[in-house]
This record gives structure tokens, C-alpha cells and sequence, in this order.
């Protein structure tokens, strides 16, 4: 027989919700084991067991929203720096993308929990994704995540075909192996990477592995969400057909 394992971190491994809202849904009572309510935090199940939702935690999680921003240069995508914005501060009512498909109006209620599923560098500039819902970050930044992320860089070097090989695999960073990439030439001077993962500027330090100085980085695509036409600095809601 399987060992017990708590209800919070089986929630999260089936992308039910983050343990953290787990732990919320099963304090108010929100939370059905085998048809029975379970409201003590901490409890243990069966790996097993079936695992329903209140209808009250299903109607929060539909009120969360997730918000695609094209990030600009010199912001920052998680926490403050000296001197620096967080880019969650351009998500205002006057910035958001009226591309005559808007879904939503813009509510202060949506800034609330409303954090960054993923870094983006403060010299570089893309899709950002900022989320209220636990599932979506869990999906993006989870440690088993294969979202593809795709970038174009523009890079000053020489790169010959060995230089090239090693970008799709055999770097390490920080002694460990990177996950094999998808990385060649858009065009005369610029590379197109396909990653499954997000080390700290790890496409300026895999470009230094080979001789190449990165002078532009901008993200383009995760998964099956587009960049686009939205414009630097403006914002949209994801729409209920996007999945990434």
C-alpha cells in the first residue's frame, strides 16, 4: 500500500491549485476526499484518492486572472531593485492593450496576489506572465515543467558549428547540465533559442560559453501563447481560449 502523503502537495502535483491555496481551501472547508470534507491542515491521504473542489473554491479560481505583458528594458520582474520598477507597477487601466479584443475591464482586485510565473532579465524585453492562479504558475515554473520558452537574440561573435552544437546541448552552468535547447540562426546576426527551462541569465551565460556577446534578448513565446502584436510596455488578459 502506498505511503500517505499530505493533501496539500497532491493538490499541487495535480494542478488542482498551489499548496499555499490548498492550504487556504482546506482550512475554510473547501476541500473533498473520497466525498468526504476535509478541513485540517497538514492531513494525510491516500496518493489515490479522489479530490473534489467546493463549488465556492471553483468559482475563486475562475475569478483569477492572468495578466501577458511585453515587458520594456529596465524593469524588473520580480522584486524591487534600487533604483528599479517591478514590472507589475505598468499594470494599470491606461496601459492596457485595446486591440479590440479586450475580454475584461481592468479591476484593482486583480492586483492582488497578481505575481511574476517566471523571470524575465532587467536588460531584456518580451512576454512576461503575471498570475493570480497557483495552477498557471505551477504550470510555468514548476520544477517538472516543460513549457518551451522561445527568445530572439542578437549577438555580436563568431559562432562555428561546434559553438552551435553546444548551445542545443552539452553546457553546464553552476555545475550542473542544462536541458537540451533548440538554438540556431534567424538571421545574420541572430539566434533563435527554444528552452524548457529559466537559470538565471542563462542564455547571456550560454552565449559567453561559446564567445558570443549577447546585445538584444527578447522573449517571443511561451508555450502556446504569442507575444504578438502587443505593443512594449502594454498588457492584456490572457483570453479563456489561451492555453499555454
Amino acid at each position: 500500500m502506498a505511503e500517505p502523503v499530505r493533501l496539500s502537495k497532491l493538490m499541487s502535483e495535480r494542478g488542482l491549485c498551489s499548496r499555499r491555496e490548498a492550504d487556504g481551501y482546506i482550512e475554510k472547508g473547501l476541500v473533498f476526499v473520497d466525498g468526504r470534507r476535509v478541513s485540517e491542515l497538514g492531513t494525510r491521504v491516500d496518493p489515490g484518492c479522489a479530490i473534489r473542489l467546493d463549488t465556492q473554491a471553483s468559482a475563486q479560481q475562475q475569478q483569477r486572472v492572468t495578466i501577458l505583458l511585453h515587458k520594456p528594458i529596465g524593469y524588473v520582474s520580480g522584486q524591487p531593485e534600487p533604483g528599479y520598477q517591478p514590472a507589475v507597477t505598468l499594470i494599470r487601466p491606461g496601459t492596457q492593450w485595446q486591440d479590440g479584443r479586450a475580454n475584461r475591464a481592468f479591476q484593482p482586485a486583480h492586483l492582488k496576489g497578481l505575481a511574476p510565473a517566471g523571470r524575465l532579465d532587467i536588460d531584456s524585453t518580451g512576454l512576461l506572465v503575471l498570475t493570480q492562479d497557483g495552477r498557471i504558475a505551477r504550470q510555468l515554473i514548476g520544477d517538472d515543467s516543460a513549457i518551451e520558452k522561445e527568445y530572439l537574440v542578437r549577438v555580436e561573435g563568431t559562432l562555428d558549428g561546434r559553438g552551435l552544437a553546444l548551445l542545443n546541448h552539452g553546457l553546464s552552468l553552476d555545475g550542473r547540465t542544462l536541458r537540451p535547447a533548440r538554438v540556431g540562426w534567424q538571421n545574420a546576426d541572430q539566434l533563435r533559442f527554444v528552452l524548457k527551462e529559466g537559470r538565471k541569465r542563462q542564455i547571456r551565460r550560454m552565449c559567453e560559453l561559446v564567445g558570443l556577446k549577447v546585445v538584444g534578448l527578447k522573449r517571443v513565446r511561451i508555450g502556446r501563447v504569442l507575444l504578438g502584436d502587443l505593443p512594449p510596455g502594454q498588457w492584456r488578459y490572457l483570453r479563456p481560449e489561451e492555453r499555454f
